[in-house]
């Protein structure tokens, strides 16, 4: 789904045949002006968003951005402003800030993992746990916030995992089969595995034919014997219940990425208002 068709649903979902109150107390000419302020520092994410459900309800509207995407904020700050009629602004405003709200508290809580991975080389990524039909704006907030994201679906990567292994009949038989599929599909994708011991590590190192292997739910001391194991052969990345007290000891194993679901799960939104001047 596009951004675009994202704001169109949104929009029929809040308004429908028409947002009566705002029509009900409002005469239908009155002009308005309101301001998007901060109420909670962090990273502001969906300004472009916001104005562009602005502009899905109303075109006529005067939007005057403040403030860039991903950039750091603090209480009191004023984001945005938009001004023209009234009924307008009040009807695109909860749209507009639902989408911005989670897609900030989304970059502010990646920014504080990132910030844990200053001077190492490890990468931080999102996952697929994401909201239904959001997913294309909570990526956008990942990286917006510092972060990179991991693949966007089912259809851009190969990411072989426990019960694929399980159904496919083992390692080397999934890997097999991927591989082959590639190819007769012509199909130029990226293969990750995901391993759950070093005896699973072990079997990938004798197959080899992946790009990526996954080192999941290892403990450190698990993950840096791994990463002396595969020495660079295969990218690598670490996933499993890593946490913003454990992200930076787990980076310090040399592992390539850390994925972290709870950047796009298990957020709280960014405490931002719409009030009319």
């Amino acid at each position: 789904m596009t951004i675009d068709e994202i704001i169109r649903q949104s929009l029929i979902e809040d308004i429908q045949n028409g947002d009566h109150t705002s029509l009900s107390t409002i005469p239908k000419s009155a002009i308005g002006k309101a301001q998007l302020i901060v109420k909670q520092a962090g990273i502001v994410a969906g300004v472009d968003i916001a104005k562009l459900v602005f502009f899905a309800v109303d075109p006529d509207l005067i939007f005057i951005k403040k403030m860039e995407d991903g950039k750091r904020v603090k209480i009191g700050d004023i984001v945005f402003e938009v001004e023209g009629s009234s009924i307008s602004i009040l009807s695109a405003e909860r749209v507009a800030l639902n989408f911005m709200q989670r897609m900030s508290g989304i970059a502010t809580t990646t920014s504080l993992y990132v910030e844990q991975l200053v001077g190492l080389k490890t990468r931080l990524l999102d996952t697929r746990k994401t909201t239904p039909l959001l997913r294309e704006l909570e990526k956008m907030a990942v990286r917006l916030g510092g972060g990179e994201n991991h693949r966007m679906g089912l259809y851009d990567m190969i990411m072989i995992k426990d019960n694929h292994i399980d159904f496919a009949g083992g390692i080397e038989k999934a890997i097999d089969a991927c591989r082959k599929y590639l190819f007769n599909k012509n199909l130029d994708l990226k293969i990750e595995i995901e391993v759950r011991n070093e005896k699973e590590l072990i079997r990938v190192l004798n197959k080899g034919g992946v790009n990526r292997i996954m080192l999941d739910n290892f403990s450190v001391d698990q993950m840096r014997e791994a990463i002396l194991l595969i020495n660079g052969k295969y990218q690598t990345e670490a996933s499993g219940g890593i946490t913003l007290e454990t992200i930076r000891n787990y980076a310090e194993t040399g592992v390539d990425y850390i994925s972290v679901g709870a950047l796009t799960h298990h957020i709280k939104s960014l405490d931002l208002s719409l009030k009319a001047i």
